[in-house]
């Protein structure tokens, strides 16, 4: 069953990405997902968002957290490449190789480690998960559009509880 963000959040897509079902994609750990169906090819890149309450850790650490819990996931070693930390954001660059109709395709991951207080409790902090997973070449032609995407990620002040 999909997973609820811990705190609200509204968005834009960038044209060409469309949202998806968590658990119909395979994806029942995300509260969101989005797929760009004109990049499938053999693996259809695709941005998650999830999150959680996190007010003991650094996001560094919660980004460490996140290589650590994907490389168990695909049973082999993640390569971290660039990092960048600011502020209330942490960034990073993982690659691996993952198994795929039987057959190893390298993927690239931008992981984007968000940390957002709670509009309505200030003594909360949300750190959110937004993931754009692509292969390589996918990357290049989709990590334009997954910043764009980031640009619009806002605190839903809309909402009630």
């Amino acid at each position: 069953m999909a997973t609820t963000l811990p705190v609200p959040i509204e968005f834009s897509l960038p044209d060409g990405w469309l949202s998806a079902p968590p658990d119909e994609v395979g994806a029942s750990q995300a509260a969101f997902v989005a797929l760009h169906p004109g990049s499938s090819a053999g693996f259809t890149a695709n941005v998650t968002i999830s999150g959680e309450v996190r007010t003991d850790v650094t996001l560094a650490q919660v980004a460490a957290e996140a290589a650590a819990r994907l490389e168990r996931g695909v049973g082999g070693p993640v390569e971290i490449g660039r990092r960048n930390e600011l502020e209330s954001a942490y960034t990073q660059v993982v690659r691996m190789t993952v198994p795929i109709d039987g057959r190893p395709v390298e993927l690239v991951q931008l992981q984007v480690f968000l940390a957002m207080p709670d509009v309505r409790d200030k003594s909360r902090r949300a750190v959110l998960e937004i993931v754009l997973s692509a292969t390589p070449e996918q990357f290049e032609d989709l990590v334009g559009d997954f910043q764009a995407f980031l640009k619009t990620i806002r605190p839903d002040e809309g909402v009630t509880r």
